[in-house]
């Protein structure tokens, strides 16, 4: 039988899970968006290999769109590979003028 799942909370600034083990440990951050800045944005997070899934909403909190990242630990062909999904997003960003971006990252929150 498995352990009991422990979820740990963190402030507002981000939120830090753990799944009985700490090599499984993921966080959340938050950041607002300009709608034209939100393709170059996701580029840079899938750029850094560390970022597993990426949750695109409305500053009401509407969900827009939730993106898995995981592709960006493949070095170099990661944006030819994305490059359907950004174009999608692209399209999005044309029609809003600020969205929320919550990031979910892999490993233990710095600092």
């Amino acid at each position: 039988m498995s352990d009991p799942e422990t979820v740990l909370k963190e402030p507002a600034a981000g939120k830090a899970e753990a799944t009985g083990d700490d090599r499984a440990r993921t966080w959340t951050d938050e950041i607002e968006v300009a709608g034209d800045r939100l393709v170059a944005e996701i580029k840079r997070l899938a750029a850094e290999g560390q970022v597993r899934r990426v949750r695109i909403t409305e500053p009401d909190g509407d969900l827009l769109i939730e993106v898995p990242l995981t592709i960006g630990a493949i070095a170099g062909g990661a944006v030819v590979l994305a490059a359907p999904l950004l174009a999608v997003i692209g399209a999005l960003a044309a029609f809003v003028t600020k969205v929320k971006v919550e990031i979910v990252r892999n490993g233990s929150k710095p600092g």
